[in-house]
This record gives C-alpha cells, structure tokens and sequence, in this order.
C-alpha cells in the first residue's frame, strides 16, 4: 500500500462517494473506484460496504484512517515548511558582532526583521573582534558586524558605515557644553584609553601624536562600552566609536565631535567560501537601512 492509495482511501472516506473523492482529487469517478477495487484485492479484504450508491467505511479502513493522519499531518506541515522557505519567511540565522555594533544597530535591525520574519529564528552573540572572524571562517556563524577590520584571506569583508570617533564625558564636567573637543582640550583631564594594539585604540593614540599632544592615560579598557560606562560614572574622558555611548544607556553622558577626525569604519564579514542565504541577505539589508538612520542622527 503505497501513499497515493491511502490518499484514494481518505478522500472516498470523506466523501462518502467515489463522485465526491474523484472530484477531490482531480480524477475521473471510475478511475477512483477502479482504484479502491483493486486495493481491496491487494489488501485481500473488503474496505467500503456499498448501500444505496454511498460507501460507508469497514472497521478496517476507519483504522487504516486513522492510523495514517499521522503520516498526512506530518506531509501538511512539509508543505507549509516549504511554502515558508520558499516565501523566505522561515529559518535560522547566526549572526555575531562586536559591542559597538551589538549593543547599538544590531538590535534596531533585529527587530524590525523578526517583526516581518515570525518563524524565523536568530542565534546571536557578542564578542571580541578576532572571535567573530574566526567564528565566521569556521561557518559557525554567517553573518558578522565589526568596526575596523582588515583584509582577511578566508573572509568576505565588505563596508556598510563610514563615521567619526567622539569624545564622551559625564554631563556636568565643564569640557561637556564644547562643540568639539581636541586633544589639547583633553591636557590634564584623567583619560580613559582604548587599550593599547586595538585599532581603535591605535586611531585614538595617533590623533594625539598628529596634534603634538602627548598621550597619558588615568585607566586603559578594552571596549569602548566600559569606557562610556566609566565616563558617565566621572571617571574621565574617553573617545570611543559614534555607536558605543546610544548602546551604553546612560543618560548622563555627553557625546561630542572629536578633532582631528578620526574616521571609524563599519564592515560586515562573511564566508568567501559560502554564499548568503536568502535570509541573511535580507537581514543584510535591515542592517544597512539601520546603519544609514543612525547616521543620519550622528550627523
């Protein structure tokens, strides 16, 4: 008994008639009863008694009924499973980023995407740099969003933001009202460093060497998140990247435009040996729409 007979078998079942199952499916009336016929003899007992031009099922073909819901349910939920696909509405993407990223854009293009994409699922995470590339080349992740990353052999590394490095104080401190700050303004004030070897930390440390300034700091860290934590506690001052401060949730910082210039530069990266899926690319261009609004408050 193959899938096509027991598809037959449920129809006329439904409809009482080998009329009504023929019209179901698409057949012709004797094509359907020929089928029943044929097997019944397979089977080598009766399926349907036959009274006043309806067939009304026999025990054993209610239980062939019912045993075999199961098998169409599951057939249902494939095709829908598909349709899904196929409309790009379902699946599972994993994404990584950086924390300037991650804490800022990320999140805006995450759920804008999974407000249109409900039966999609996201694995994401946050973590350093050199982890979201490796994670990425491994193919543990598809997707990762970083700032200021080089040419890579094993990844697709393309641009999607191009800004400027800003300064970050507590509200009240005197330097919070300027329109910008330089590194001379910073002379004397506790300074909190992007640690040393970083790029950002590097980008920071030739502003001040190109402004003749020399370069002190009261507290290295790491991230550009824990140096805004620590400047709205009024520990110091920092320059950090344009996303970092939004993504802080401090109210009681201050952002001000840095000078000289320091550019910081957005990129996604992605698998030279892999192409996107359907689902990233689209997510893709959620981050990029998201990246291009909070420019255009940057600015």
């Amino acid at each position: 008994m193959n899938l096509r007979q027991l598809e037959l078998l449920r129809a006329v079942i439904r409809c009482e008639t080998t009329v009504g199952a023929a019209r179901e499916l698409g057949l012709s009336q004797p094509a359907v009863s020929n089928a029943i016929r044929h097997l019944e003899d397979q089977l080598g007992f009766a399926l349907f008694e036959r009274i006043n031009n309806r067939l009304f099922p026999t025990q054993e073909a209610r239980a062939l009924y019912q045993d075999s819901e199961p098998i169409f349910a599951m057939h249902t939920a494939l095709e829908a499973r598909v349709q899904d696909l196929r409309d790009n509405r379902a699946g599972r993407i994993r994404i990584l980023a950086t924390p300037p990223l991650g804490y800022g854009p990320i999140p805006v293009a995450l759920q804008r995407f999974l407000a249109r994409k409900t039966k999609v699922r996201i694995s994401f995470d946050v973590l350093r740099l050199e982890d979201v590339a490796e994670k990425v080349e491994l193919g543990v992740s598809e997707l990762g969003f970083v700032l200021g990353i080089g040419e890579h052999p094993a990844l697709r590394v393309e641009p999607v933001y191009e800004g400027r490095m800003v300064c970050v104080v507590h509200r009240d401190h005197p330097l919070a009202s300027r329109s910008a700050i330089t590194p001379a303004d910073l002379r004397g004030e506790p300074f909190i460093a992007l640690e040393r070897g970083t790029r950002l930390g590097t980008a920071v440390r030739r502003a001040f060497e190109a402004a003749g300034e020399p370069f002190h700091l009261a507290v290295e860290v790491r991230y550009c998140h824990t140096a805004c934590v620590l400047a709205a506690s009024g520990i110091g001052i920092a320059v950090v990247d344009p996303f970092s401060p939004g993504g802080s949730g401090r109210p009681d910082l201050a952002v001000i435009p840095f000078e000289p210039e320091t550019a910081v530069r957005a990129y996604v990266v992605s698998s030279r040996s892999r192409p996107l899926s359907r689902l990233a690319s689209e997510f893709l261009r959620e981050v990029r729409l998201a990246l291009s609004e909070a420019a255009e408050r940057l600015a």
